[in-house]
């Protein structure tokens, strides 16, 4: 009896682990970079269907770059988010469309208060589908008239991610009076609204 139990059990939980591995195969990655990594991960934290966001640094020469590397500029990596997300739940256009309106695409190498490479946008596709559908979304942005200068985000190939500190990972939700100090002074949602309107600044900002 006891014996039969503890089958039945393991199976059961060996039908578990597969099932788990099986949802794991499912996620997928994208990243993105548009400018202070902090206020980037707001946005797809909260949406449905994605499991993880990382905050990190991508598209650089060094290996296990430090915060103090790159925010000197010296090791061409991008402040960039890693989001994890469940493709049955949430589409990659969906993600695209959080990312455009929250980075100012018109202006090289800087977003807002902050400057250098370091800050640049970028788009890091893992696949061709990927490289299409962001490309796809740069033209139709590009030819709505929405935007009155050419858009100078980067499409580019993904390469190595290293995450960030401890301290940086969820750091809107660990220090949200710093954050939103941080958000305001560097004039952040100010110019997303002047780009996209204030509907996208109220629903996508993670305040």
């Amino acid at each position: 009896m006891w014996f039969r139990l503890g089958s039945a059990a393991a199976a059961f939980a060996l039908l578990a682990v597969g099932a788990a591995a099986q949802t794991g195969a499912q996620l997928k990655t994208a990243i993105f970079a548009g400018g202070c990594f902090w206020c980037m991960e707001a946005p797809f934290d909260k949406l449905p269907g994605v499991t993880e966001v990382t905050v990190g640094y991508t598209g650089g020469t060094k290996d296990k770059p430090t915060y103090q590397a790159v925010s000197a500029g010296t090791t061409g990596h991008a402040e960039a988010v890693q989001v994890t997300y469940d493709p049955a739940r949430i589409g990659y256009d969906k993600l695209l469309d959080v990312f455009w309106h929250n980075v100012d695409p018109v202006t090289a190498n800087a977003q807002f208060c902050d400057h250098g490479t370091q800050y640049r946008t970028a788009i890091f596709y893992h696949d061709d589908t990927q490289k299409h559908a962001a490309e796809a979304s740069r033209d139709a942005i590009a030819g709505s008239g929405r935007l009155h200068k050419p858009i100078v985000t980067e499409i580019t190939q993904a390469t190595a991610f290293w995450p960030a500190e401890d301290y940086h990972q969820h750091y809107y939700v660990k220090n949200p009076v710093r954050y939103k100090f941080y958000r305001y002074n560097c004039g952040r949602d100010q110019r997303l609204e002047q780009l996209w309107g204030p509907e996208y600044t109220s629903s996508e900002a993670g305040h």
